[in-house]
Parts: structure tokens; C-alpha cells; sequence
């Protein structure tokens, strides 16, 4: 968030004690930067890879071979029981993978009528496989078209099983066919400090992949409301951690700003953090909305909240679960646009010291927006520079350019925002007559770009 929005700000002085001070180092988990070390970091041959189990394309190839031999040259008992195999073992992680894995069952299918002939048609060609098990093990010079013609029929039967599953995963239990419409069952944060609780209904419990490391990413903004690129950005976010880093994400959450944050068309933060409940809630799988920030007396620093999350996870629930059962820190990063990064290398806005330990001690995401130029930013700047390694710039494949200062003057001029903004969150704000009656500066108007 801009400091200069601060009720009290002043412009930080060169060795000016910040109050309250930075968490210290000691309590903060040492993850390593977010971007992997180059060679000359290292001094080796090459750089770490992604995947440390990838095996090498000579083996690959080789395996290849052997399965093809094998398959020409065994019964179709060996082919069935193969199969059988292949099918239990294929849920593995993808190096593509760029979403957190679903709960099966978690969901339900779109139909009772689909779903109770997927069932007795899975359970009837469980029994067939089985049967088919036990009676085609035969020698392979016994081989007959009809025993072809029943593997044939396995196959096909396990390979429509799948899509079965694949079409009917889509709606959750406590939820109706349209997932935005319908805001009920969603987790509500506190209206008061004395009530919260920090959010974990979806934070990961355990890490997937046990060649990574675990890593929380929070948003910070006003979310005025909030609209699909405040959603897209973490998606983005989730893309480029998972196709370029060494880390897994295992939660994101949003925190909105407090109302004593001075900003023309700020609606009360009971209002915004609902919205972000409404948002995340209804489209997402493992978004979360946090009201710590918004609950506090007064302004609070963006470095400040970054530590209440480390507090949280990693000093009060000692971090996340290994695969072997140990507890690691997570790695807490701040998710933020191009615009609010370049306002770091404003003078008089930003005190070094929140940089320093923003950048260097958590690290930060930036999504870049049209017309800016994040990376010759980083060069410029040198504290920036100084952190460069935990830094991932997030280049915007599709370029979205949604701004709420543009949502809340489509409202006042009775406009419709229709897909601008989640359908849950336009009726919160019919409901609730949110930005109608406002007024803010057509420089803002006109800029804004929050």
C-alpha cells in the first residue's frame, strides 16, 4: 500500500527508527531467494533443476523400448495387470502442473442421475475387470480374438471410467450448479479484533511435492472493489512460481487495507473484506481473505502485515508439514502490480528500512501493467537491484487492465460492469448501494489504475 496515504505520514528521514520495528531476522524462515541462483552463484556446471527426480532422456528413451518389447512378447493377462498398474500410479505430479491439486471427494456430480449410473457402471466393470483377471491367465500361445476382444473391452471400459470422473468433478458439495450466484457456506472473517481468527481452511497442510519449498502469497490493496484482475493476478502468480521457481504454493490470501488508509472511493473495510470472502469464496479453490489489517486502530505498514502473516504460520503453527513428516517454514511473499513497485523508488515515500526487510527478508511478485517497465525499474532502483534474486516479475500473457477507480465510475454513471466483477460481489454492491453516491478527483478518475 502507498505510505503517503498514511493519516500521519511524513516523509521517512535517512536513520529514522521505524515504529513499531520490523520483526526481527531470527523469526523469519531462511528460504532462499524466489528466482534460482545462475551458474556464476553456484561455480558449477549447471543450474539446479526444478525437478530433482527427472530422469535423464537416455532412460527415458530406453524404457520406452523396453515396454514396447515387452508388450509385444507377453499375455493378456501381463497387458491387463500393466494397465492396471499405469492407472493406479498416474495421479503423479506433472512438471506442468499449475494448479493445487483437488480433493476428489470434495466433489459431487453435476447430476444425481449421471452419477448413479457412473457409479454402478464403475462398480459393474470393477467386478469385470476382476473376473477378467482371474480368467485370462493363460499361456501365451492360447491366445484367442476373444481374449483379445475382452482386453480391448477392459480398456475401454476403464478409459470411459476416467472421463466419467473427469466430467462429473466440478461442483462441491455445499454448492449449487452455479458457483457465483449463490453466496452461502462461505467462511466469514471477524468484525471486530477481539473475534478474529486467522484464516486456514485452505492453507496446505502438507507439501506435494517433497523437491520444493512451501510458499504463502498475500495481496495487500484497498479492493474497491475487488474485480477478476485482482483474481487473475494470483493465478498468474501461481503459474510462473510453479513453471520457473523451486517453490509450491500453499495458500494465498488477501488483505484488505484499513479505513483510516485516505483514499476517495475507499468503501468501509466490512464491506471490502466481504466482497474479497464473495470473490474468493465462489471462484476459487484456495484463495483466502484476511481481516487482521482491516481490524487494526490505525494504518499499518505493508512490511507489518507481512510479518503478522509470518507470525501466523510459521511462529504460532511452526510452518508446514514435509512428506517425511518434519515441519519447515513457509516462505512469505508480497503480491503486488507494477505501479505500486515503481512508487518504492518515489523519494520521501517508502523508509529504506520497510524495503529492505519487504524485498530482502520475504520477497515480492510483481505483475507488470501496460505501459510499464518493471524490469529496467529494478535496475535503476538500488535497493531493488540489491534484492533483485527475490524479486519474479510476472509478465502478463493477456493483458488486463480491470481498475476499480474505472468499476466505481461505471456505478455512478449507472453503467453496467457486468464480467468486470464477480456476479457475487455487483449484487453485494446493488445490495448495499456501494459507489453511488461518491465523488472523487477526475485526476484519479482518469489514472487511476488500482
Amino acid at each position: 500500500m502507498d505510505p503517503t496515504k498514511a493519516p500521519d505520514f511524513k516523509p521517512p528521514s535517512p536513520n529514522e527508527q521505524l515504529n513499531p520495528p520490523p520483526d526481527p531476522i531470527s523469526i523469519i524462515p531462511e528460504s532462499g531467494p524466489i528466482v534460482p541462483y545462475v551458474l556464476a552463484d553456484y561455480n558449477a556446471s549447471i543450474d539446479a533443476p526444478f525437478n530433482l527426480n527427472t530422469n535423464s532422456k537416455s532412460n527415458k528413451i530406453k524404457s520406452k523400448h523396453e515396454s514396447r518389447s515387452n508388450s509385444n512378447n507377453t499375455t493378456i493377462s501381463t497387458t491387463t495387470s500393466t494397465n492396471t498398474t499405469n492407472t493406479e500410479t498416474t495421479p503423479r505430479k506433472h512438471k506442468h502442473s499449475n494448479h493445487i491439486p483437488l480433493n476428489l471427494s470434495d466433489f459431487q456430480p453435476l447430476s444425481a442421475d449421471i452419477s448413479s449410473a457412473s457409479s454402478s457402471s464403475s462398480s459393474s466393470s470393477s467386478d469385470n475387470d476382476n473376473d477378467s483377471d482371474k480368467n485370462n491367465k493363460k499361456p501365451t500361445d492360447n491366445v484367442t480374438e476373444t481374449d483379445k476382444q475382452r482386453a480391448k473391452d477392459i480398456e475401454n471400459a476403464n478409459a470411459n471410467l476416467l472421463t466419467d470422473m473427469l466430467i462429473n468433478v466440478g461442483v462441491k458439495k455445499n454448492q449449487i450448479a452455479d458457483l457465483e450466484e449463490v453466496p452461502h457456506g462461505v467462511v466469514r472473517q471477524a468484525r471486530a479484533i477481539n473475534d478474529y481468527e486467522f484464516p486456514t481452511h485452505r492453507l496446505s497442510k502438507k507439501l506435494s511435492d517433497p523437491n520444493k519449498l512451501p510458499l504463502v502469497i498475500v495481496a495487500c490493496g484497498s479492493f474497491s472493489p475487488i474485480t477478476y484482475l485482482h483474481l487473475r493476478m494470483f493465478e498468474m502468480a501461481l503459474d510462473s512460481v510453479n513453471e520457473q521457481t523451486r517453490f509450491e504454493v500453499v495458500g494465498g490470501y488477501y488483505s484488505p487495507v484499513n479505513d483510516t488508509y485516505q483514499k476517495p472511493g475507499l468503501a468501509p473495510s466490512r464491506h471490502r473484506v466481504r466482497m474479497c470472502e464473495l470473490a474468493c469464496e465462489r471462484t476459487s479453490s484456495w484463495l483466502m481473505v484476511d481481516a487482521w489489517e482491516s481490524l487494526q486502530p490505525s494504518y499499518t505498514r505493508t512490511a507489518k502485515v507481512l510479518d503478522h502473516f509470518n507470525h501466523e504460520i510459521n511462529v504460532k503453527r511452526g510452518g508446514i508439514t514435509t512428506s517425511t513428516g518434519e515441519k519447515v517454514g513457509v516462505k512469505i511473499m508480497l503480491l503486488a502490480g507494477g505501479d505500486l513497485i515503481e512508487s518504492m523508488g518515489e523519494p520521501n515515500v517508502w523508509a529504506d528500512a520497510d524495503l529492505h526487510h519487504i524485498l530482502g527478508n520475504y520477497g515480492c511478485l510483481i505483475v507488470e501493467r501496460t505501459g510499464s517497465d518493471v524490469r529496467s525499474f529494478l535496475l535503476s532502483h538500488d535497493i531493488m537491484y540489491e534484492h533483485r534474486r527475490n524479486v519474479l516479475v510476472i509478465k502478463q500473457l493477456i493483458y488486463n487492465d480491470i481498475s476499480s477507480t474505472k468499476v466505481r465510475l461505471f456505478i455512478r454513471r449507472g453503467m453496467s460492469v457486468q464480467y468486470l466483477l464477480p456476479n457475487s460481489v455487483i449484487r453485494y454492491i446493488q445490495e448495499h448501494k456501494l459507489y453511488v453516491n461518491q465523488s472523487e478527483p477526475v485526476k484519479q478518475v482518469m489514472g487511476g489504475r488500482e
